[in-house]
């Protein structure tokens, strides 16, 4: 008690040094600097104070002020979200400066209520002060408490605090971001440790004003500081905020391979990956047919990724790092990310196999810091050569993927009894992932087209067309005409025809149609306009690339697609007899190691054929790949703008 008492007197100390009065910094704040915003953050400061046992406590101090109607329309409230299972929260003071000089001392119910949820059930809760209306020119001030950590796990013992004790006990991390989405005129983070802790932190994207001060001869108090945060404006498929802007990683964690034996260790000790007699009769059930090892590997994971739902629901222990059972698992049919990663790794082992847990970060990169930037579970197992392989089951329902090719570039850490380092998914072929569109049409002389159009796809683009096939059935086919009536309403069906969604593991998705669209080419005694079918843009939700803003000449910053793919566009067009002399758009080429495009015009066998090749090597591009990137989607879009224009020659 006399050590605690200690650590928050030292607290207290630490608190002092942002004790200015509000009413002082409000003073600093020249609303002129800040037009375009509606409210600016004067300070944002936080302390932290790590024990022993790795059990932190949270001490937060912010000030805003309102600049806008719109502004004061929207800060309403106070709110604090936590997971009672692992945090502790008050807010304990709230203060508002009103404009003409009064003090308001906001003395409202703090009102505790479950949070908003959608698909992930565990819990989590909210906190609320209302503020009641403001004007422009108040200014509000919030301090808050927060004891805990952001992940929960099994814990044991009497000490009331014990839930609040992060899983590596012993250990503290954060994550700091020093970006906001308003103004922020200082932002102060302070932590105090024991210097035995050995805290090892790094800065990203930016440069923070740094100290450290020895404490009582066994803390460390780390300061860091930045001032003038603006928000900066980003395109649209810009990388995360994490990934560009300034932010702070730390931890006292040892290294990767420290992480990766602690994560192995907690799910063996509780013994979350255990098949039970009804799984390993299941098991032996499904891989009856199975041939070889990747068969194996593929029913199950398939299986799991199919007959599983994903809904969290909260089963009291076990949420978090701890991996439920498998028996809970198989009996529930149901989880998120990490119960199907366990219920594969069960199902695998159950077979034979060595198979483990591993965590990534989807949407963001995970840096050298062994801080937990993670957000989403997956399953790796051993092969028979040695090597490791990555598996999804929460990425591939209905997807022709072991693990999901929209996870590419992507770091990852496995769980292993040795320890691991941090990995990286290797980008994927873009021809893995082809959308493939062959045409075979005919302009009559009423201008109508008629023909025949076939769509098949692989990999990921093979995902994105079977989402027409994700709602039901009785829609699938209404779906699928969709994508033509949308673009031409007068159109004909003459027959739609596509492959069994039941079957999507034998064969690519393959959808057929044939049509007659009325007046859709300009056809005279002197000539006929025309833009093949197949350069307007059906099926456009499965290119990405045309929903890009080339209106930018350059980017700042490094930007995503959703997959590598591949886009090859070919249709053969025949014209009533007599028009043979055209005036066809330039063929377009770009040549690159992860971007190509080769499209354009030919005449053949008294047809012309129209065709686009494209390459998307990657998933996450760097800011000097957009110029390249830039001229494919403009090159698609100049053959979808220019027709083709064929004449009778004159005698």
């Amino acid at each position: 008690m006399k050590h605690f008492f200690l650590l928050m007197i030292m607290m207290t100390v630490a608190l002092c040094g942002f004790a200015q009065p509000a009413a002082d910094r409000l003073a600093q704040v020249k609303d002129a600097d800040f037009q375009s915003y509606n409210i600016v953050t004067v300070f944002d400061s936080t302390s932290v104070m790590m024990e022993e046992s790795g059990l932190s406590h949270v001490y937060n101090h912010k000030l805003w002020k309102i600049l806008t109607d719109e502004g004061a329309r929207d800060f309403n409230q106070v709110k604090m979200d936590y997971d009672p299972q692992s945090a502790y929260v008050e807010i304990r003071e709230v203060v508002v400066y009103h404009q003409d000089g009064t003090r308001e001392v906001v003395d409202r119910p703090v009102f505790d209520y479950p949070a908003p949820a959608h698909m992930i059930y565990w819990g989590a809760r909210q906190k609320m002060v209302s503020l009641g209306r403001l004007e422009v020119g108040d200014a509000v001030e919030v301090q808050t408490y927060k004891k805990g950590f952001t992940y929960a796990l099994l814990q044991g013992g009497e000490d009331p605090d014990a839930k609040y004790i992060p899983p590596m006990r012993g250990h503290f991390y954060d994550i700091v971001p020093f970006w906001s989405q308003e103004p922020v005129m200082e932002k102060v983070y302070q932590v105090n440790v024991l210097a035995s802790k050995n805290l090892r932190y790094a800065v990203y994207n930016g440069q923070l004003e740094q100290s450290q001060q020895v404490a009582d001869g066994e803390r460390i108090l780390y300061t860091f500081v930045k001032k003038h945060i603006f928000p900066i404006k980003t395109p649209r498929y810009t990388l995360a905020s994490n990934d560009i802007e300034t932010k702070l990683l730390l931890s006292t964690a040892q290294d990767w391979e420290a992480k990766s034996r602690w994560f192995y260790g907690v799910n063996e000790d509780y013994g979350s990956f255990v098949p039970t007699e009804e799984v390993k009769a299941k098991v032996s059930s499904l891989l009856k047919k199975a041939k070889t090892e990747n068969d194996s590997i593929s029913i199950l994971t398939h299986w799991v990724a199919d007959n599983m739902r994903y809904s969290g629901i909260s089963m009291g222990e076990g949420e978090g790092f701890t991996l439920h059972k498998c028996e809970m698992n198989y009996t529930d049919r149901c989880g998120v990310c990490k119960d199907k990663a366990g219920m594969l790794i069960s199902m695998l082992r159950a077979a034979g196999f060595e198979a483990f847990a591993a965590m990534t970060m989807a949407g963001e990169r995970i840096d050298d810091i062994p801080a937990d930037q993670f957000n989403h579970c997956v399953t790796v197992v051993k092969r028979r050569n040695g090597n490791y392989q990555l598996l999804d089951p929460t990425w591939v329902p209905g997807v022709r993927e072991l693990w999901s090719s929209a996870e590419q570039q992507q770091n990852y850490l496995m769980g292993l009894p040795q320890g691991a380092t941090l990995g990286k998914t290797p980008v994927s072929k873009p021809e893995n992932h082809y959308l493939k569109m062959i045409a075979n049409t005919k302009v009559k002389k009423d201008g109508t087209l008629s023909g025949t159009v076939t769509i098949t796809a692989e990999g990921q683009s093979d995902r994105t067309v079977r989402y027409l096939f994700s709602g039901r059935k009785s829609e699938w086919r209404d779906n699928v005409e969709a994508q033509m009536r949308s673009l031409y309403p007068n159109i004909k069906l003459r027959s739609v025809k596509y492959s069994d969604e039941e079957t999507y593991l034998e064969h690519p998705v393959t959808i057929t149609y044939k049509f007659d669209i009325p007046h859709y080419a300009t056809v005279s005694d002197r000539e006929v306009i025309v833009t093949p079918l197949l350069a307007r843009g059906i099926y456009k939700f499965a290119m990405r690339e045309l929903y890009y803003d080339t209106s930018l000449e350059k980017r700042d910053y490094p930007f995503s697609d959703r997959c590598s793919r591949q886009v090859i566009l070919y249709e053969t067009l025949s014209l009533p007899a007599g028009y043979t002399s055209a005036k066809m758009p330039k063929q377009r080429h770009l040549d690159g190691q992860y971007i190509s495009f080769d499209g354009g015009y030919k005449f053949e066998n008294n047809k012309f054929v129209f065709r686009e090749n494209i390459r998307l090597g990657k998933r996450i591009y760097e800011a000097s790949d957009w110029p390249a990137y830039r001229t494919v989607v403009e090159n698609q879009k100049f053959f979808q703008d220019t027709p083709l224009i064929v004449v009778k020659p004159t005698l």
